[in-house]
């Protein structure tokens, strides 16, 4: 298989997530592996992993996890950035400024982001790169639960502090919501609080990017 096709595997999901250092790496590994062990539960095959580019114990630093899901084996399982993401998930709204995080993405793209702001507002930010983007996704992931900070569990080690245990469980309840890549119930079969995981999925908001593109005209 050609670089070219590595990401033309039918079915493949690629889920990258991305947070602030060592604040928000623990919750950018959260949901990449709540997601994948929900989908486990399906019987699809899946990945989760982080980057180890991004310098995850230095703070504020943007660092990425990522996330595979696929109905078939995974071809592509040793590349180890995702460079065509279905979708993409910001544990934090500053995100929006500065990074590229909405590169390589493939058609029908959604963006889940953390924020108490409206859509319409975040849309500003990065309307000149959402070509490929169908749908933006928000959820108040803080006012829902706390951060947990720790490094259990990075670079595969066993995570003592359980999954889901802060806003990872709230945001990837909004990753469900907008995408339905798994379903809920499973989801809430792996994370930790599965209170926060209902709240955020009654509260996230899903709207789709034409719609504001049409608006901002």
């Amino acid at each position: 298989m050609s670089r070219q096709n590595l990401f033309d595997e039918p079915g493949l999901m690629q889920i990258t997530v991305w947070g602030r250092g060592v604040y928000e790496n623990k919750e950018a590994r959260d949901i990449v592996v709540s997601l994948t062990e929900a989908a486990a539960l399906e019987g699809k095959y899946v990945q989760a992993w982080e980057n180890y580019v991004d310098l995850p114990d230095r703070i504020y630093v943007p660092v990425r996890a990522y996330g595979k899901i696929s109905p078939q084996e995974i071809e592509s399982k040793y590349v180890y950035e995702n460079e065509a993401p279905d979708i993409v998930v910001l544990t934090e709204e500053t995100l929006v400024k500065g990074v590229d995080i909405l590169r390589g993405i493939k058609q029908g793209a959604v963006l889940v982001i953390n924020t108490k702001r409206l859509p319409k507002y975040l849309f500003g930010f990065i309307k000149k790169n959402t070509e490929n983007l169908s749908k933006i996704v928000t959820v108040d992931a803080n006012s829902l639960s706390k951060s947990v900070i720790t490094l259990s569990g990075a670079e595969g080690a066993t995570d003592a502090s359980g999954i889901g245990k802060g806003i990872g469980a709230a945001l990837a309840a909004a990753v469900v919501k907008g995408t339905e890549i798994v379903q809920f119930d499973n989801l809430l079969k792996i994370v930790a609080n599965k209170d926060v995981a209902k709240k955020a999925y009654k509260q996230a908001i899903v709207v789709d990017v034409n719609t504001m593109q049409q608006a901002s005209v």
